[in-house]
C-alpha cells in the first residue's frame, strides 16, 4: 500500500493580493508613522530612501537565524560593524557588546550582567539592589522584577527633573549591584549627573549604567548640529561601565534594534547564557532570545552604514532647529511651561503654577485637543515620589527630523489647543468607581478611540498597583480575539 504524495503546488486560502489588502485594512487603523504628526513612539527621518533601503536589507536577511553566527557569519559581521560605530560615537575605543531587540532587552542584559557579577563576588547577604532615579525607564523596574533585585528609587527634583547626585551616591552600599543614570531621561528629556555618580560608583566598585536608549544616537551629534553642548556622559566619563543606545529610535532603523556596549570585557561576558550540559547542540546566547531574526539587525546596519556620522549630524541639525522653534512656541503659551533644561529633542510640558488657575492649561486636556487637530502628544501622569514630593503631570513631545516639515501646523495647533482648554480641569467623581476593563476594551474596539485623558486621571486617582492591574486587564481584553 502506498501513501498519496502531497500536491507540490501550494494553494493558499486567499491569494497574496487579498492577504495584503487585509493587512492594509488593519494598518489603516494605526497612528501615522510618517509625516511628523505623532510626537512619540515613532522616529521619522523624513527620508523615504532610508525606509526603502531598510526594506531591501530586511528582504535579504529574511531567512537568517541570528542564533548561530558561525553558521550565518553575516550576523557577526553586521553586529561588529554596529558595535564599531557605537564605539566611535560613544567614545569607547575598547568597548564591546551586542545588538539587541530593543532598549528593554539592552537594559535587562545590563542588569543581568551586573547582578551576576555581584553574585559571583558574594559581598553581602540578601538580594542585590538596583539604585536608580525615579525618572529612570520602566525597563529597569521590569529587569528588577524578572531578575530578582530590590529597587532603591531616588526622587528627582520636581522642577528640574534631575536627581541629586549626592542622594544617588548615598544609596550605594555592599548590596548595590548596579546604579543607573539617564542620558537623557525619557519622561523629562534632561540629563542626569553622570560624571558625579559614575566617579563615586567606581570608587565603591559598583558598575554604572548610562541609559542612552533614546539619546545615544542624537546627543553625540547635538552640539555639532548647533545645539547646546551637554556635560560628558558617555565612555569618556571614568566609571561608566555600560551604555544602551537604541538604533530604532534616533538611529532611524525599523523596530527593534538597540546597542548595548560595555567598557569592561569581563562584565560584558556576564550577559551571556551558555549551556553544554544537555544532549542537544551547545547553547551560547549573547542576548535573551535564542533563535532571533536578523531582519532588524540588517535594517539597522544598512541605515547606519548609509547615514554615517555626517548623515546623523545633518538630521540632528534639523531637530535642533525644530526643537528650538517648538520651545519658542511653548514659551509663548500662557499657562504652560517646559520642565527643566532639556538636553536634546525631548520636551516635557507641564502646567505653569505661577499663573492664576483660570490661566493654567491642563497638559492632558491640551494633548487631547491637539489630537483632535491631528497631532498626537503623549500624556504622563503625576507621580508622588518616595520623599512625598509630586512630579507634575506632563505631556511629552519627541521632536524628529520630520517635525521640521510640519512646524507651522504644529505650532498653530499647540497655541489653538491651549486656548481651547485654558482654565479647564478634569473632573472625576468623589466615589470613583473602578471601571470594568472588558467594558472599556469593548468600547475602544468599537469606536477605535480611547479617552486617554480619563485614563491618565484614573491612574493619578487610584492606587498605582490597582491602576497597573486594571491596565493589564484592559490590554488583555483589547488584544483578545473577537468572539
Amino acid at each position: 500500500m502506498t501513501q498519496d504524495r502531497p500536491d507540490p503546488h501550494f494553494t493558499p486560502a486567499l491569494d497574496a493580493g487579498a492577504v495584503l489588502a487585509q493587512l492594509s485594512a488593519y494598518r489603516s487603523l494605526d497612528a501615522p508613522t510618517h509625516g511628523g504628526s505623532v510626537l512619540s513612539y515613532v522616529y521619522d527621518s523624513g527620508l523615504a530612501e532610508l525606509d526603502e533601503l531598510a526594506g531591501r536589507a530586511v528582504q535579504l536577511a529574511l531567512p537568517v537565524n541570528g542564533l548561530d553566527p558561525t553558521t550565518f557569519p553575516s550576523v557577526a559581521l553586521m553586529e561588529a560593524d554596529l558595535v564599531s560605530f557605537g564605539r566611535t560615537i560613544l567614545h569607547g575605543s575598547e568597548a564591546v557588546g551586542s545588538v539587541t531587540s530593543g532598549g528593554t532587552e539592552s537594559c535587562l542584559l545590563a542588569v543581568k550582567a551586573a547582578r551576576d557579577r555581584w553574585a559571583a563576588a558574594g559581598p553581602a547577604d540578601g538580594r542585590p539592589r538596583l539604585v536608580l532615579p525615579a525618572s529612570a525607564h520602566a525597563a529597569f523596574h521590569k529587569a528588577a522584577h524578572y531578575l530578582g533585585l530590590d529597587l532603591e528609587v531616588v526622587p528627582v527634583d520636581p522642577v528640574t527633573g534631575v536627581p541629586d547626585g549626592r542622594d544617588l551616591i548615598g544609596r550605594l552600599d555592599e548590596r548595590t549591584a548596579l546604579v543607573v543614570v539617564s542620558a537623557p531621561s525619557y519622561p523629562h528629556g534632561v540629563l542626569d549627573p553622570v560624571v558625579e555618580v559614575a566617579a563615586a560608583a567606581a570608587e565603591r566598585g559598583v558598575p554604572c549604567h548610562v541609559d542612552a536608549c533614546i539619546g545615544g544616537l542624537v546627543l553625540p551629534f547635538w552640539a555639532e548640529a548647533g545645539g547646546v553642548a551637554a556635560p560628558e556622559w558617555d565612555f569618556r566619563v571614568p566609571g561608566v561601565s555600560s551604555i544602551s543606545a537604541d538604533l530604532h529610535k534616533f538611529g532611524y532603523a525599523p523596530k527593534g534594534a538597540s546597542l548595548l556596549l560595555f567598557a569592561d570585557r569581563e562584565l560584558d561576558l556576564e550577559r551571556y547564557f551558555a549551556l553544554t550540559d544537555w544532549p542537544g547542540y551547545p547553547v551560547v546566547n549573547p542576548t535573551i532570545l535564542g533563535s532571533r531574526s536578523a531582519t532588524s539587525l540588517a535594517a539597522a546596519w544598512a541605515v547606519t552604514t548609509a547615514l554615517g556620522v555626517s548623515g546623523y549630524t545633518d538630521l540632528t541639525r534639523q531637530m535642533v532647529a525644530a526643537t528650538t522653534e517648538v520651545t519658542r512656541c511653548l514659551d509663548q503659551i500662557t499657562g504652560l511651561r517646559v520642565l527643566g533644561e532639556p538636553a536634546g529633542p525631548l520636551l516635557a510640558v507641564v502646567a505653569d503654577e505661577t499663573v492664576p488657575a483660570e490661566d493654567r492649561v491642563h497638559p492632558h486636556l491640551w494633548a487631547a485637543a491637539s489630537a483632535r487637530r491631528g497631532f498626537i502628544l503623549q500624556g504622563q501622569p503625576a507621580l508622588q515620589q518616595t520623599d512625598g514630593s509630586w512630579l507634575p503631570r506632563s505631556t511629552h513631545l519627541t521632536i524628529t527630523p520630520a517635525t521640521a516639515g510640519v512646524l507651522p501646523a504644529l505650532t498653530a495647533t499647540l497655541h489653538e489647543s491651549a486656548e481651547e482648554v485654558r482654565g479647564a480641569t478634569v473632573e472625576l467623581p468623589a466615589d470613583l468607581p473602578v471601571p470594568d476593563p472588558a467594558t472599556l476594551a469593548a468600547g475602544a474596539r468599537r469606536s477605535g478611540d480611547l479617552d486617554l485623558t480619563q485614563v491618565l486621571a484614573l491612574i493619578e486617582a487610584l492606587p498605582r498597583d490597582v491602576s497597573a492591574t486594571l491596565l493589564s486587564q484592559f490590554l488583555a481584553a483589547f488584544t483578545a480575539p473577537s468572539s
